[in-house]
Protein backbone atom coordinates (compact mmCIF):
# COMPACT_ATOMS: atom_id res chain seq x y z
CA UNK A 1 0.00 0.00 0.00
CA UNK A 2 1.25 3.24 -1.23
CA UNK A 3 1.54 6.29 1.69
CA UNK A 4 -1.13 8.22 -0.25
CA UNK A 5 -3.23 5.33 0.42
CA UNK A 6 -2.24 4.70 3.72
CA UNK A 7 -3.12 8.27 4.62
CA UNK A 8 -6.53 8.18 3.24
CA UNK A 9 -6.94 4.84 4.99
CA UNK A 10 -5.66 6.34 8.38
CA UNK A 11 -8.03 9.31 7.66
CA UNK A 12 -11.01 7.02 6.96
CA UNK A 13 -10.25 5.21 10.38
CA UNK A 14 -10.10 8.18 12.58
CA UNK A 15 -13.75 9.08 10.65
CA UNK A 16 -14.86 6.23 11.83
CA UNK A 17 -14.04 6.69 15.07
CA UNK A 18 -14.96 10.18 15.36
CA UNK A 19 -18.45 8.76 14.17
CA UNK A 20 -18.85 6.39 16.44
CA UNK A 21 -18.40 9.15 19.07
CA UNK A 22 -20.80 11.67 17.22
CA UNK A 23 -23.27 8.65 17.98
CA UNK A 24 -23.93 9.78 21.59
CA UNK A 25 -22.42 13.42 21.44
CA UNK A 26 -24.86 15.45 19.51
CA UNK A 27 -22.48 17.95 18.26
CA UNK A 28 -20.87 15.91 15.86
CA UNK A 29 -22.68 14.00 12.52
CA UNK A 30 -21.97 10.26 14.33
CA UNK A 31 -23.55 7.98 11.46
CA UNK A 32 -22.67 10.81 8.40
CA UNK A 33 -19.25 10.50 9.72
CA UNK A 34 -19.20 6.26 9.24
CA UNK A 35 -20.76 6.37 5.68
CA UNK A 36 -17.85 9.39 4.79
CA UNK A 37 -14.95 6.44 6.28
CA UNK A 38 -17.13 3.44 4.33
CA UNK A 39 -17.26 5.58 1.32
CA UNK A 40 -13.65 6.65 1.30
CA UNK A 41 -12.18 3.05 1.77
CA UNK A 42 -14.58 2.22 -1.07
CA UNK A 43 -12.53 4.28 -3.72
CA UNK A 44 -9.20 3.71 -2.31
CA UNK A 45 -9.20 0.19 -1.34
CA UNK A 46 -11.39 -0.98 -4.57
CA UNK A 47 -12.87 -4.59 -4.29
CA UNK A 48 -13.34 -4.83 -0.52
CA UNK A 49 -16.75 -3.05 -0.39
CA UNK A 50 -19.66 -3.85 -2.46
CA UNK A 51 -21.86 -0.78 -4.61
CA UNK A 52 -24.77 -3.02 -2.79
CA UNK A 53 -23.44 -2.47 0.75
CA UNK A 54 -22.33 1.13 -0.04
CA UNK A 55 -25.97 1.87 -1.07
CA UNK A 56 -27.71 0.23 2.23
CA UNK A 57 -25.53 2.28 4.44
CA UNK A 58 -26.22 5.34 2.56
CA UNK A 59 -30.24 4.36 3.07
CA UNK A 60 -29.32 3.48 6.99
CA UNK A 61 -27.67 6.61 7.50
CA UNK A 62 -30.01 8.96 5.69
CA UNK A 63 -32.92 6.78 7.78
CA UNK A 64 -31.00 7.29 11.44
CA UNK A 65 -30.05 11.06 10.70
CA UNK A 66 -33.92 11.69 9.90
CA UNK A 67 -35.15 9.54 12.76
CA UNK A 68 -33.03 11.34 15.29
CA UNK A 69 -34.76 14.64 13.96
CA UNK A 70 -38.12 13.34 13.98
CA UNK A 71 -38.19 11.09 16.84
CA UNK A 72 -38.34 13.76 19.62
CA UNK A 73 -41.25 15.48 18.17
CA UNK A 74 -43.27 12.55 17.27
CA UNK A 75 -42.62 10.73 20.89
CA UNK A 76 -42.86 14.16 22.40
CA UNK A 77 -46.49 14.95 21.37
CA UNK A 78 -47.12 11.33 21.64
CA UNK A 79 -46.59 11.80 25.45
CA UNK A 80 -49.04 14.88 25.37
CA UNK A 81 -45.84 17.49 25.25
CA UNK A 82 -46.58 20.85 23.91
CA UNK A 83 -44.10 23.36 22.23
CA UNK A 84 -42.33 24.75 24.84
CA UNK A 85 -41.50 21.15 26.20
CA UNK A 86 -40.07 20.39 22.87
CA UNK A 87 -38.32 24.05 23.13
CA UNK A 88 -36.90 22.47 26.56
CA UNK A 89 -36.01 19.16 25.01
CA UNK A 90 -33.69 20.92 23.10
CA UNK A 91 -32.47 23.56 24.97
CA UNK A 92 -31.40 21.01 27.63
CA UNK A 93 -29.72 18.90 25.18
CA UNK A 94 -27.28 21.93 24.73
CA UNK A 95 -27.01 22.91 28.08
CA UNK A 96 -26.56 19.31 28.64
CA UNK A 97 -23.13 19.68 26.60
CA UNK A 98 -21.58 22.10 29.43
CA UNK A 99 -22.00 19.23 31.52
CA UNK A 100 -20.97 16.06 30.14
CA UNK A 101 -21.63 13.06 30.76
CA UNK A 102 -24.61 13.47 32.93
CA UNK A 103 -25.86 16.65 30.94
CA UNK A 104 -25.76 14.69 27.64
CA UNK A 105 -28.76 12.36 29.28
CA UNK A 106 -30.32 14.91 32.51
CA UNK A 107 -30.90 17.95 30.09
CA UNK A 108 -33.17 16.92 27.24
CA UNK A 109 -34.89 15.17 30.45
CA UNK A 110 -35.19 18.19 32.57
CA UNK A 111 -35.21 21.27 29.84
CA UNK A 112 -38.59 18.58 28.72
CA UNK A 113 -40.13 18.72 32.44
CA UNK A 114 -39.01 22.20 32.63
CA UNK A 115 -40.80 23.11 29.73
CA UNK A 116 -44.04 21.33 30.42
CA UNK A 117 -44.63 22.71 33.79
CA UNK A 118 -44.14 25.93 32.96
CA UNK A 119 -46.97 25.55 30.10
CA UNK A 120 -49.12 23.23 31.99
CA UNK A 121 -48.16 22.92 35.52
CA UNK A 122 -49.30 19.47 36.31
CA UNK A 123 -46.77 17.10 37.75
CA UNK A 124 -47.25 14.13 36.31
CA UNK A 125 -48.15 14.94 33.06
CA UNK A 126 -44.61 17.14 32.69
CA UNK A 127 -42.97 13.78 33.95
CA UNK A 128 -44.82 11.98 31.40
CA UNK A 129 -43.64 14.39 28.38
CA UNK A 130 -40.22 14.26 29.76
CA UNK A 131 -40.25 10.96 29.76
CA UNK A 132 -41.32 10.34 26.45
CA UNK A 133 -39.02 12.99 25.50
CA UNK A 134 -36.23 10.29 26.68
CA UNK A 135 -37.09 7.75 25.57
CA UNK A 136 -36.93 9.28 22.43
CA UNK A 137 -33.50 10.16 22.83
CA UNK A 138 -32.03 6.85 23.86
CA UNK A 139 -33.72 5.27 20.66
CA UNK A 140 -32.76 7.65 18.72
CA UNK A 141 -28.99 7.66 20.30
CA UNK A 142 -29.35 3.79 20.22
CA UNK A 143 -30.09 3.29 16.17
CA UNK A 144 -27.13 6.26 15.39
CA UNK A 145 -24.59 4.34 17.80
CA UNK A 146 -25.52 0.64 15.99
CA UNK A 147 -25.67 2.04 12.87
CA UNK A 148 -21.80 3.76 13.31
CA UNK A 149 -20.51 0.24 14.92
CA UNK A 150 -21.70 -1.51 11.88
CA UNK A 151 -20.49 0.91 9.17
CA UNK A 152 -17.05 1.35 11.37
CA UNK A 153 -16.89 -2.63 11.22
CA UNK A 154 -17.32 -2.45 7.72
CA UNK A 155 -14.52 0.22 7.21
CA UNK A 156 -11.88 -1.59 9.47
CA UNK A 157 -12.64 -5.02 7.94
CA UNK A 158 -12.12 -3.77 4.65
CA UNK A 159 -9.17 -2.00 5.41
CA UNK A 160 -7.85 -4.84 6.89
CA UNK A 161 -8.55 -7.47 4.08
CA UNK A 162 -6.91 -4.31 1.55
CA UNK A 163 -3.95 -4.59 3.78
CA UNK A 164 -3.19 -8.65 3.82
CA UNK A 165 -3.76 -8.83 0.03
Amino acid sequence: MGILITIIVLIAIIMALTGVFGAILPALPGPPLCFASLLTVYFACPGQIDFELLMWMLGITLLVTVLDYIAPIILTKLGGGSKPAMWGTTIGMIAGLFFMPIGLVAGPLVGAFIGEFLHDARLGHSTKVAAMSFISFLLSTGFKLVASLVMTYYTIAAVWNHTIH
